[in-house]
């Protein structure tokens, strides 16, 4: 199935927690196989920390915690919007939103010689 977020894309959540509040974020990493994704900012969880040699002092952590690919939609022009896969005639392939009609990041199939 085509994955219609990449890392570093500014996505929204739009179902679930952080949906009333519109919560927006970078994408930091993929989970593939979970079909999850860790947004900056967002299911944000407090995490305890034994003491350790590279962390004497231990405490609590703030950490992103992964939430279903399917609650967040990529964000053009602040408003989340679907995507859509296109073909160029030089073999390129980009992400286009529905909403705007502009790309979305980089090519995702480079332009043949």
């Amino acid at each position: 199935m085509a994955r219609n977020i990449r890392k570093g894309d500014l996505v929204q959540v739009i179902a679930g927690k952080g949906r009333k509040e519109k919560l927006t974020g970078k994408v930091l990493r993929i989970l593939t196989k979970e079909n999850r994704v860790l947004v900056e900012g967002v299911n944000v969880r407090r995490k305890n920390i034994k003491p350790t040699q590279a962390n004497p002092q231990g405490g609590v952590v703030d950490k992103e915690m992964p939430i279903h690919i399917s609650n967040v939609a990529p964000v053009a022009d602040g408003k989340p919007t679907r995507v859509r896969f296109e073909n160029r005639k030089d073999g390129s392939k980009v992400r286009i939103a529905v909403r705007t009609g502009q790309v979305i990041g980089t090519e995702l199939r480079k332009a043949r010689d």
